[in-house]
């Protein structure tokens, strides 16, 4: 589906922000403590001075106790104006050694986000409500987190239509071989009891086996989710038309760029794919 070949290929231009070492200077600067603060902090600062609650609630898949332990104490150290800031130049400075003239493949995404709608997307809208930077690289990246947040919002609402939490849905990713525990574990905080609770609530649903591995009610499932995560990020898809494919055709190579160069790693915690 195109909306799946859209996130595949704007989706490391995002990620970036997550494993660039100016990232974690930037936020050294401005006074946060650590990379977890860092990126809490910098993801949610678009919201506000968010509590733990709220921001667990938004990002879904952390464990409650992790998103604790960094916030809201990252606010006493750098207000999040501040954070969004140094952020934005930040991902500017990762990016500059791979990319030339992004105008063309930025207006394209500006394009998308235009057609975006922030019904039940709360980062999404957060992150759409920041100012246009004026330089390029650092509007290409905004766009690019715009759709990519309005996709994942989705993707919560999806997921939790499904009856599954954020700690269950990542378990589905598990079960279908996209990520292994040990990937994963470590980046989102759940204690072995949480996350061995969450298996055994899934094989009473028939979803997993006893393997951790999706059964075929698991796989349609996981089906089910996907399909309507891409039909949730639609809007920006149909809204470029025709001209989608030109977005593919230039966003795809600057995106394998930021990953031959090692500016974001595969496999990764996330998931990000080369595209």
């Amino acid at each position: 589906m195109t909306a799946r070949r859209l996130w595949a290929a704007v989706e490391p231009l995002h990620a970036v922000v997550y494993f660039a070492p100016e990232t974690a200077e930037a936020a050294k600067v401005v006074g946060l403590r650590g990379y977890w603060m860092g990126y809490f902090a910098g993801r949610l600062a678009p919201l506000g001075p968010i509590g733990p609650g709220p921001a667990t609630a938004v990002l879904f898949g952390f464990a409650p106790s992790m998103v604790a332990r960094a916030l809201p104490d990252a606010w006493s150290f750098a207000s999040p104006e501040a954070v969004v800031g140094s952020r934005m130049e930040a991902v500017a400075s990762a990016l500059r050694p791979v990319a030339a003239d992004v105008s063309e493949l930025s207006a394209l995404l500006w394009r998308a986000v235009d057609a975006c709608e922030f019904d039940g997307r709360p980062l999404a809208a957060a992150w759409a409500a920041v100012p246009e930077p004026a330089d390029p690289l650092s509007r290409l990246w905004l766009a690019a987190t715009i759709l990519r947040e309005h996709r994942g919002d989705g993707h919560v609402l999806a997921a939790v239509h499904a009856g599954l939490g954020g700690l269950e849905t990542t378990l589905t990713h598990i079960g279908d071989g996209v990520l292994g525990r040990a990937n994963i574990q470590p980046h989102r905080g759940w204690s072995d009891a949480q996350w061995d609770a969450a298996v055994d609530r899934l094989r009473a649903r028939g979803i997993l086996d006893a393997d951790g591995v999706l059964t075929d009610d698991g796989r349609a499932l996981r089906r089910r989710i996907e399909e309507d995560t891409d039909r949730l990020a639609a809007a920006p898809v149909e809204a470029l038309g025709a001209d989608v494919e030109r977005l593919l055709e230039l966003a795809v190579p600057l995106s394998r760029a930021v990953i031959d160069t090692g500016v974001v790693p595969v496999p990764n915690p996330m998931g990000v794919p080369r595209p």
